[in-house]
């Protein structure tokens, strides 16, 4: 059975046709890449996946389950976590707490414990920072627990939107433009990272990015979007000099 199976998936922004007839299986251990130029879809299709849109047509399976039109918290209990490609950390809050954030979905001491700071709502945040700082630990990030993330650099901030994502134990991680804004050596950092947490987290891994060298070395198998629809897919050294991807990516800065 495959992980994540999308059939027709079909989204307007009123009359802008914004993705067509998509289509995927994500079988599990994999590392999939979706490209393509500005404006291709890619990311309204990572919001369609994740609930935060309702698609126009078409079907989304994980796990045998339908979850076409679900919600964005009950898409992210059944195993779907993401990032964003603009950052969406709290940036008064130290790297802890941002991830430990991420664990009250967890949480089950209920109103009357936030409220009156019952035994068992201090034993269950006791055992969040806990959980969170073993996460950091296994990330390699512990060192910068507390400190306030708008002072971190910014491969470091991206490392603890990460940690948010695996805190709530995700079988399928989306990751949206994850080096975006990094010098080369962070982008090289950035793919052990990825590798790293694939095989310490026994996950699936979806990912778009600009970054052909980035794609082409860390990707199984990749999909190309230009317009909404997709016009080449495979293994990376057939993606590489597909003449559709070259056509569809004149006039960009990008190295194929």
């Amino acid at each position: 059975m495959a992980l994540l199976e999308i059939e027709g998936l079909t989204h307007w922004f009123g009359g802008l046709r914004a993705v067509y007839n998509f289509h995927t299986r994500i079988e599990p251990g994999e590392i999939r890449g979706l490209i393509g130029p500005n404006g291709a879809g890619k990311t309204t299709i990572f919001n369609l996946v994740t609930g935060y849109y309702r698609p126009t047509e078409g079907r989304i399976v994980f796990l045998g389950r339908d979850i076409t039109g679900k919600r964005p918290n009950e898409i992210g209990k059944l195993g779907i976590s993401r990032t964003f490609q603009n950052l969406r950390l709290w940036t008064h809050l130290t790297a802890l707490e941002n991830i430990m954030l991420a664990y009250y979905g967890q949480i089950r001491y209920g109103l009357i414990g936030a409220f009156f700071n019952t035994r068992r709502r201090q034993e269950e945040e006791a055992r969040i920072e806990v959980e969170a700082m073993d996460l950091m630990r296994m990330l390699e990030i512990e060192t910068y627990a507390h400190r306030v993330v708008s002072g971190l650099p910014y491969g470091i901030q991206r490392k603890v939107e990460i940690a948010r994502a695996l805190a709530t134990k995700p079988k399928l991680l989306l990751l949206d433009e994850p080096t975006a804004g990094m010098s080369p050596a962070e982008m090289l950092e950035t793919m052990e990272f990825i590798q790293f947490v694939r095989e310490r987290f026994n996950l699936t891994i979806w990912l778009i990015e600009h970054r052909m060298k980035f794609v082409m070395n860390l990707c199984n198998w990749i999909q190309v979007l230009n317009f909404g629809e997709v016009i080449a897919e495979g293994p990376p050294d057939v993606i590489r000099d597909h003449p559709d991807v070259v056509r569809a990516y004149l006039g960009e800065m990008v190295e194929i």
